[in-house]
């Protein structure tokens, strides 16, 4: 990380666009383009400065004689010193005007006085590569940038604030401590007549740390959920309402809307925000009887998206015979089936389970669908202190250490020497250290993965 490195961090095309600079020579390389000496500002400070469409002609930082330089910009420089930045590099961020030809033209001064561009993420690397953030902070700025709602924005934030950083370093305490204990087994082990910890109660902590493991691995089923959309299959005969119903749900024309049976052959997916949280609705193919090769094929299509679902709604507009109400009931077992009875303003049907009643065309009870929809998702209302995992890689670390663990526990029950049970808490020391990259070597294939679907800029 000798270089210094420059990159556009704000949108293109805005009133404003921010450079930033960072790197050891960050200070240098901006006070040779700019009227102020960066290297005599205070610390988190801002100071206004005209930047100039050519470097200094000495060896000064700022231009005695700025006249004999054509100006570029007015504007005003950030300064961070190091380690007190958000790298913690000296940096520099430049608020410009935001016109394509005054930030390219910025980007290219910069990179002939020393500078490269950085890299997607790279700011956030050198973050965490000094000691700024851990990894799971570092994929929580990735997820507050992408975030679309308050549930997907308090999770990367509690994330941000170091929540699950702080749930490990707990977790690594009680195996450390199960760790010198059986150390000490070992170094005594000539002394039977002394005991250092109960295998009982060396068990009982075991286990006690494997429920937690376990609690932070299931609650990644709810951390996707939040940051993909919960699935939800709008399902039903054709005709029945079910591309009217997503239209009217996205308040927008996204689906054909005919009176022609077997319109949609082909599932359609958008999302829409509900308290908070978002859903993937899913149109789907009407469920008949068909020899169309394309239509079977479109049904076919149907079911994938009911076993993929979360939420089901299944529109009816006419009571459903019993054998329909089996096999719906028998697709969407360990989903929650939501039966929804379209066309209320022109018939009123009866049917004997609970149903939400609905006009998908002139929007009645739309409302208590909404209510139905977020209840039958179960999701906790998430705040910015709550713990839930959102990503695949600290998932799959959190399992890799239940594994161990689990050899860890059996290792106990049958008593087995001390050596064998602390090999296997080591490596699972090792998989919970692979979530934060604290305390070992993050192999650089790993770091690329992690930042490389971050903006450039960030």
């Amino acid at each position: 990380m000798n270089d210094t490195i420059c990159a556009l961090a704000t949108a293109p095309g805005g009133a404003l666009g921010i450079i930033r600079v960072s790197g050891p020579h960050a200070f240098t390389i901006v006070s040779a383009l700019s009227s102020f000496d960066c290297a005599t500002a205070a610390a988190n400070t801002v100071h206004f400065a005209r930047l100039y469409a050519s470097p200094t002609l000495n060896d000064t930082p700022c231009d005695p004689l700025p006249q004999h330089r054509p100006l570029l910009d007015e504007v005003l420089l950030s300064v961070f010193r190091a380690p007190h930045s958000y790298t913690g590099e000296d940096s520099v961020e430049i608020s410009c005007h935001g016109s394509r030809y005054i930030i390219n033209k910025v980007l290219e001064l910069l990179i002939q006085q020393g500078c490269r561009m950085a890299r997607p993420g790279e700011f956030t690397q050198r973050a965490y590569l000094n000691g700024k953030m851990d990894l799971s902070q570092a994929e929580a700025v990735a997820d507050l940038i992408a975030s679309t709602n308050k549930a997907t924005h308090n999770l990367a934030l509690s994330q941000l604030r170091g929540s699950i950083t702080s749930e490990l370093t707990r977790l690594r305490e009680q195996l450390l401590k199960l760790t010198s204990l059986l150390e000490l087994e070992l170094d005594f082990s000539d002394h039977e007549d002394l005991e250092f910890a109960d295998r009982t109660e060396l068990l009982s902590l075991a286990q006690t740390i494997d429920a937690h493991i376990n609690r932070l691995a299931r609650s990644f089923e709810t951390g996707q959920a939040l940051k993909q959309g919960i699935p939800v299959a709008i399902v039903g005969k054709t005709n029945v309402g079910k591309s009217t119903l997503l239209n009217a749900l996205l308040k927008d024309d996204r689906a054909i809307v005919s009176d022609i049976h077997g319109t949609t052959r082909d599932t359609i997916e958008d999302c829409i925000d509900i308290r908070g949280i978002s859903f993937r609705f899913i149109d789907t193919a009407g469920i008949r009887q068909t020899t169309d090769q394309v239509e079977q094929i479109g049904i076919q299509r149907t079911y994938q998206a009911i076993a993929k679902a979360r939420i089901v709604l299944w529109l009816i507009d006419d009571a459903p015979d019993r054998t329909e109400i089996l096999d719906m009931s028998a697709r969407c077992q360990g989903r929650a089936l939501i039966v929804v009875q379209n066309k209320i303003d022109k018939r009123t049907i009866a049917y004997d389970g609970q149903c939400v009643k609905i006009s998908a065309k002139y929007g009645q009870g739309l409302d208590q669908l909404e209510a139905a929809i977020f209840a039958a998702a179960d999701i906790p209302e998430i705040s910015e202190t709550d713990i839930v995992v959102s990503s695949a890689r600290q998932y799959h670390a959190l399992v890799n250490a239940r594994n161990d663990l689990s050899r860890v526990i059996s290792s106990l029950q049958e008593n087995l020497s001390a050596d064998l049970v602390s090999e296997d808490l080591n490596l699972v020391l090792d998989s919970l250290s692979e979530i934060t990259g604290q305390g070992r070597i993050v192999p650089t294939e790993v770091l690329s993965n992690i930042f490389k679907n971050f903006c450039v800029g960030k």
